[in-house]
């Protein structure tokens, strides 16, 4: 009886538990990020149609500058990663769909900010958000208040 149920245990690793290890961590992990709704995937592959701004300013001033923007006008941040140049948002808390806002340091005073999503209504919103934070207002006041 107990080789029976040893046979059964090793054919289970074998065919389960082994091509998991082929597979790689990577796609383990995003799978379980697209399963828990926090995966960038999409937002990535949304870049190509990407809002692309160019900015005069730092890459750490220009994303702090931005994601302390979206906070104070609403956003959720879901995901944040400077290293990787990504601030993948929510439009509210209310709202979820998402919307990435990627970062790329040109040099050391110019940055380019693009803004990702499948939907063209959220990121032309963010857009507005973002690339407004760059004009002659200041960048963290909210719309209606002075």
């Amino acid at each position: 009886m107990k080789k029976i149920w040893l046979k059964i245990f090793l054919l289970f690793a074998i065919y389960c538990l082994v091509p998991i290890l082929f597979i790689g961590c990577a796609a383990i992990k995003e799978a379980g990020l697209g399963v828990a709704g926090l995966s960038i995937k999409e937002l990535e592959n949304s870049r190509k149609d990407a809002l692309k701004g160019k900015f005069n300013l730092g890459y750490n001033t220009c994303y702090e500058k931005v994601k302390e923007a979206l906070l104070k006008q609403g956003s959720y941040v879901y995901t944040q990663d400077p290293a990787k140049g990504v601030l993948a948002i929510y439009v509210s808390y209310e709202n979820t769909t998402p919307v990435g806002v990627f970062f790329t340091k040109i040099d050391l005073e110019n940055t380019l900010i693009e803004i990702s999503s499948q939907s063209v209504c959220a990121k032309e919103l963010i857009g507005k958000r973002v690339f407004s934070c760059f004009s002659d207002k200041v960048c963290l006041e909210k719309k209606g208040e002075n």
